[in-house]
Formats: C-alpha cells, structure tokens, sequence
C-alpha cells in the first residue's frame, strides 16, 4: 500500500512541478493538472480498498467526469487561443481579454 502511495505523491509532485516549472505552453500545463488527478483518484482508491468502503470509488468516479468535462473545455479555449495567436505560448493571453 505504501509503494503505491508513494507512486502517487510522486505523480503528484511531477505534475506540480510541471505547472510551475512551464508556465508557457498551455498544452502541458493541462496534462499537468490531468496527471495531479490521476494521483487523487489513485489515493482515493487505495483508501477505499484499505478501509473497506465504496465511496472513494464514487468520488474517484466523480472527479474522473469532471476530468473529463474540464479536458474537452479547455481543449476547447486552447483551439480558440491558437486561432487568435497562431501559437499556444500563455505570455500573450491578453489578446483574449474583452477590450473597451
């Protein structure tokens, strides 16, 4: 059980040190924040095995949906970024701003 905790706080940490480490590219700025759920679904299914409960396996389930419907958005914003900017570097985020 530890390993396997371990390996999740590891997942964890990579997926945080990718977030601060490339604050430039928003594609892998996403698989970042997907991989820092992969970890809390494993740690939520490794406690509900251990103590012998369903409901880490609910909200693992849970937060694999809302995964899921956060990818297709910001999916979704990153195709309208690359449209306005021709690339998919975050330093030129204020052309998406509502000007006045």
């Amino acid at each position: 059980m530890f390993i396997v905790l371990s390996f999740s706080n590891l997942l964890f940490l990579i997926g945080i040190w990718g977030i601060i480490l490339n604050n430039r590219n928003l594609i892998i700025m996403l698989m970042s924040i997907e991989i820092m759920l992969v970890a809390i679904n494993l740690n939520f299914l490794i406690f509900s095995i251990f103590i012998d409960d369903i409901i880490g396996q609910l909200f693992s389930l849970y937060i694999l949906i809302v995964a899921a419907a956060e990818s297709a958005i910001g999916l979704s914003i990153l195709v309208v970024y690359f449209r306005c900017n021709k690339n998919i570097l975050i330093e030129y985020a204020q052309i998406l701003r509502k000007r006045e």
